[in-house]
């Protein structure tokens, strides 16, 4: 039998016979991996470990702590939870059942839809599965094999997916007992090694996300290797409801949603305040960077939506109307407009580079079962900046755009991370120009020493980009920041400068945000701030509260001394109990309480409480005011 060369992840390369196992290799090799092997890596693909290798391989192989092996358990488990459901339910119909961040979900057509009370009696034949140790069994199939297998079985979406594979391909499927499920895998060696789960959830969801077709209904779920491991995640989810924006948002009352325009937020008037205290600070800082700031129209012609391109890419998001028999287009982007105003006047090298910012109210059409909160709208402002440049600017400025996104995420208080989307399938312009696009954006990750991931495929459809993911701290990812380096649009609208040798060259564009989208924005604040903003950003600063109805006349000086240096306070003078008032501003989660009695009143004096620091004791106002005022300035 011949000889083949395995390479392990360490470097360490081994003989083995072909047609030996990975699993083989597995125990073999089990002393060196520190956890449990779920799974195996065969020169850069996701295989299972019953894979035989037939040539030389590199291999790795993959535990729980790895994203591959996390996502790779919780898609087994979700495959558990089908059975389960299959055997309860034999004529639920099968959907999709993909592993999520933290988690997994399958989606079910009921004969009769489930309620949450059901998801009990699922866990528990989710255990029986388990308990019986099912392997999963990897089989390729004809297409036609596959196609009489799942209509035999009474599941059209199964159906529906093979149609639309490729006919010269083997499809893949994997069983456990009695269950069957179209999948490309890969999946545990069985049932067994799954150790802790729990269903989390029961939500709506379209067939395939479109709203025209049927309603599915989707069950969520999570899994870990160890009960202590699923118990904290249980206990951040519960947190998470405690730190819910929407919840947080009707109890502080920053905002609310109404059937009379799903996805089109309104804010009231303490979201205002936090908005505009966030716009102010952007403000701030884009003119010490040197940004010059715009404001373009809500509506634009058909005629120019058709030369961005996005028109062919982009049109299923946007919504349209009609002005004087001709199409307009409600702006989705507002890149197009900063194209126009770049282009309204000549350009020399001298002017460039150009940084021109908008705070843009986009609108985009999102499927109504992705709605969600602030987090997912229709309608939302934008802080987009177009940074106008020539060739030997770029990485200069993609550095200083770096530097901005990290210095606010800092005063924020977000760790990230950063990941670098190279070009999609459906892409603008030409492979050597994407190829010379993405060696920038890398170049510049790499001399500023931050550590990026590659993320395959998810660049805009202009140019590749740099996206910054915030970590909250619940440990929750979400994508805000983003750089794209442009090299399409300014082809696309001829966009000139003078060069130093007198001639006409095409500058380059960097497309960026910082906050992403304000409305987001606003939901990731009060989710990380449990809703008790800083006091720069908070509705309410200071509230007064007088002792007895004496101290009327002085508390309304103090709100007076502190409304006069801009600070938000208010008097609290209702006929209620100091324990009572102190004790609801703590619910609305001011940061400062000022207790004022006689002795307060006589010495010029107050009492200061902090929401977490508690009773701070008696200061003179002046001193409260420049604390407040050294708060502010630092944003602590």
């Amino acid at each position: 039998m011949s000889q083949i060369t395995v390479k392990l992840r360490h470097g360490e390369e081994l003989s083995y016979p072909a047609g030996i196992s990975c699993l083989e290799i597995c125990r073999e090799q089990e002393h060196s991996y520190g956890g449990t092997i779920l799974a195996v890596e065969i020169n850069g693909k996701e295989c299972d470990l019953r894979t035989v290798l037939l040539a030389d391989s590199e291999i790795n192989f993959l535990d729980f702590s790895t994203e591959q092996g996390a996502r790779i358990y919780r898609h087994s488990t979700s495959h558990v939870l089908a059975q389960a459901v299959k055997r309860l339910y034999p004529e639920a119909r099968l959907g999709i059942g993909p592993a999520i961040e933290n988690g997994f979900y399958y989606d079910f057509e009921f004969a009769e839809p489930i309620s949450a009370a059901d998801l009990e009696k699922i866990e528990k034949e989710m255990e029986q599965v388990i308990t019986e140790k099912l392997p999963f069994k990897r089989r390729e199939i004809s297409r036609e094999e596959a196609r009489a297998l799942f209509q035999q079985r009474g599941e059209p979406y199964k159906c529906e997916l093979i149609d639309e594979l490729p006919e010269d391909e083997l499809i893949t499927v994997y069983e456990q007992g009695e269950f069957v499920d179209l999948c490309a895998g890969p999946h545990l060696l069985d049932t067994g090694k799954i150790g802790a789960f729990k269903l989390t959830g029961l939500a709506g969801a379209y067939w395939r996300g479109d709203e025209r077709n049927p309603m599915l209904q989707r069950i969520y779920g999570t899994s870990f290797l160890t009960s202590e491991q699923l118990a904290q995640h249980l206990d951040l989810l519960a947190e998470a409801q405690k730190r819910d924006h929407r919840k947080l948002g009707r109890e502080l009352d920053l905002f609310s949603l109404h059937e009379e325009g799903p996805g089109f937020p309104f804010f009231h008037h303490n979201g205002m305040i936090i908005i505009e205290e966030l716009l102010s600070f952007w403000r701030e800082q884009h003119r010490r960077a040197g940004y010059e700031e715009i404001r373009t129209p809500l509506l634009l012609s058909r005629v120019l939506w058709e030369q961005s391109g996005h028109w062919e890419h982009f049109r299923e998001n946007m919504y349209f109307t009609q002005i004087d028999e001709q199409d307009y287009a409600v702006k989705p982007m507002n890149c197009p407009g900063a194209m126009l105003v770049y282009r309204s006047r000549m350009h020399s090298y001298r002017d460039l580079p150009r940084r021109i910012a908008e705070l843009g109210l986009v609108h985009r059409h999102e499927l109504s079962g992705t709605l969600h909160g602030l987090l997912r709208v229709r309608s939302f402002t934008q802080d987009d900046a177009h940074l106008f440049m020539a060739p030997d600017q770029i990485e200069s400025e993609v550095a200083g755009v770096i530097e901005m996104v990290d210095y606010f995420y800092r005063v924020f208080g977000f760790n990230y991370r950063v990941e670098l989307s190279t070009r999609p399938a459906k892409a603008m312009g030409s492979l050597e120009m994407w190829n010379r696009a993405e060696a920038i954006l890398e170049r510049v990750l790499q001399e500023k020493e931050i550590s990026y991931r590659i993320n395959e495929g998810d660049g805009a459809f202009y140019g590749p980009k740099i996206d910054f993911h915030l970590e909250d701290c619940l440990g929750r990812s979400w994508q805000c920041s983003t750089i794209q380096l442009d090299f399409q649009m300014p082809e696309k609208f001829d966009l000139t400068y003078i060069g130093a040798d007198g001639q006409k060259h095409r500058p380059v564009v960097i497309h960026r945000v910082i906050y992403g989208a304000i409305e987001r924005f606003l939901a990731l604040l009060i989710e990380q701030y449990a809703g008790a903003f800083p006091a720069w950003l908070a509705p309410q600063q200071v509230v007064v509260i007088p002792i007895t109805e004496r101290q009327h006349a002085y508390a309304a000086d103090v709100c007076t001394a502190l409304s006069a240096v801009s600070f938000r306070a208010y008097r609290d003078e209702r006929n209620e109990k100091v324990g009572y008032k102190i004790r609801e501003a703590q619910l609305k989660k001011i940061p400062y309480m000022l207790i004022v009695g006689a002795r307060e009143a006589e010495s010029n004096q107050v009492a200061v409480r902090h929401r977490e620091k508690g009773d701070l004791g008696p200061w003179p106002l002046d001193k409260f005011i420049a604390h407040l005022q050294q708060d502010i300035v630092e944003k602590k």
